[in-house]
């Protein structure tokens, strides 16, 4: 490597011809000693645009090794949004010693941004934007495009207010080019605009854009007078970042506002230690059942080598269902009102899915110990399990959603040790009802 041999002229050769995003991610590859190294080497507009992209521990890594100067540099020539969300991860004193040193316009933007809730679309959104008046030309609409375009992060999704700053409509940048100068902004803008307020969660402004096929969405204040926008860059990270999320919840990790592998030891225990001992506990009352059943099992030990068999085939069927269900939800694929239709849905395939599993595990456990009544104890409690653990792992996640929490919290642990505890239930209560015990 050319930083390891100290060539630094080659290595800022190599940099030149490269995209920021992938200097970022080359920064990010390079041992810690080196990362401050890497980026010194960048000239100044580069490392303003590179910084925007490196993941937030490396940018705090970055800040320690940064005179007070050369910091300050990068963090006034920053989006507002990425400033923002720099800041949320700093210590508060670094915050109030940079938001002090800023220039009076940057501190005022991303006072505003920090302002709002976090997960808001308020606090990811960007100021900067192009809007115009109804009764302006296209002539000085573009006029004025050009002058704050170097300044703006995007100019292709532009609106237009009242006298108020109120949104009243939307413009697209192709459309302004083609109108005739002399025609009014009224004229040719789109008055069908969406928007989302500041306090919308900003997982559904993103799921907006996506739905929409837009490149920027409108954020308005109560007053509905519009006060920045979300791009379709910050939708992505924002999908991409509540994806993690639900799979680390729906494993049993827990919910974070950080990426698990960014996060504390402590914390990733306590997360995990906290479904794994209410699993525990759950997984508990199966033993209890098992020790309960003592006497059936005495006369038919073969019942016990099932147990395994049954309990995870249970488990995994309702985790599959709750799977679906959860990311239908979240993608609001389906919505709470389709809960009977989607439990039915899924009970229907778990029969299916149970009749085929019984007839074989009745042929295999016969085959196991010739014994036909004990086969059919096996099959009739798969076929039963099935349909159980289904309905399960569908109702739950529907039931969390009604009660204004997050689906994915039900866990496919969850899910598989309640279908274990009742599976377990229902394997003796059938042993008994085909044995006469």
């Amino acid at each position: 490597m050319l930083l390891e041999v100290n060539n630094l002229e080659g290595a800022k050769t190599v940099l030149v011809p490269v995209l920021p995003v992938d200097i970022a991610d080359a920064i990010e590859g390079l041992p810690e000693a080196m990362q401050a190294l890497a980026f010194r080497l960048l000239s100044k507009d580069e490392a303003i645009e590179v910084y925007e992209h490196l993941k937030p521990r490396v940018q705090q890594l970055l800040i320690e090794d940064f005179k007070l100067q050369d910091l300050l540099d990068i963090v006034d020539k920053m989006s507002p949004d990425d400033r923002a969300k720099l800041f949320e991860e700093l210590p508060a004193k670094v915050v109030r010693r940079l938001l002090a040193q800023l220039s009076h316009e940057e501190r005022e933007k991303t006072a505003l941004l920090l302002g709002y809730k976090p997960n808001t679309a308020g606090r990811i959104m960007t100021p900067e934007c192009i809007s115009f008046k109804e009764g302006w030309t296209v002539d000085r609409a573009l006029e004025h495009t050009r002058r704050l375009a170097p300044t703006t992060e995007t100019i292709y999704s532009l609106y237009v207010t009242d006298p108020v700053r109120r949104l009243s409509g939307s413009l697209s940048l192709p459309n302004l080019v083609i109108a005739r100068p002399e025609q009014t902004i009224g004229e040719i803008m789109d008055r069908n605009v969406i928007c989302v307020h500041t306090d919308t969660d900003r997982e559904v402004a993103a799921q907006l854009l996506q739905r929409y096929d837009c490149l920027a969405l409108p954020v308005v204040d109560a007053e509905k007078r519009l006060v920045g926008i979300v791009t379709v860059d910050d939708a992505i990270d924002i999908l991409h970042e509540e994806t993690s999320e639900d799979i680390h919840s729906h494993g049993g990790l827990g919910v974070g506002s950080k990426s698990y592998f960014h996060s504390s030891f402590y914390s990733i225990i306590r997360r995990r230690a906290f479904w794994l001992i209410a699993i525990f506990i759950v997984s508990c009352l199966a033993s209890l059942i098992i020790q309960a059943q003592e006497k059936i099992l005495k006369q038919h030990i073969i019942l016990a080598a099932f147990i395994p068999l049954l309990i995870d085939t249970g488990g995994d069927i309702g985790s599959q269902s709750s799977t679906v269900v959860i990311r239908g939800l979240n993608t609001r694929k389906i919505s709470s009102h389709q809960a009977l239709w989607a439990i039915r849905r899924e009970a229907i395939a778990g029969a299916l899915l149970g009749l085929m599993l019984g007839l074989v595990a009745i042929i295999w456990s016969y085959l196991l110990q010739g014994n036909l009544l004990i086969a059919l104890v096996v099959g009739t409690t798969l076929l039963l399990i099935s349909v159980l653990s289904t309905v399960i792992g569908t109702a739950l996640p529907f039931l969390f959603s009604f009660l204004g929490l997050d689906p994915a919290l039900m866990s496919a642990p969850s899910i598989a040790t309640i279908v274990d505890v009742l599976g377990v239930l229902v394997y003796f209560y059938v042993a008994k009802l085909i044995l006469n015990l």
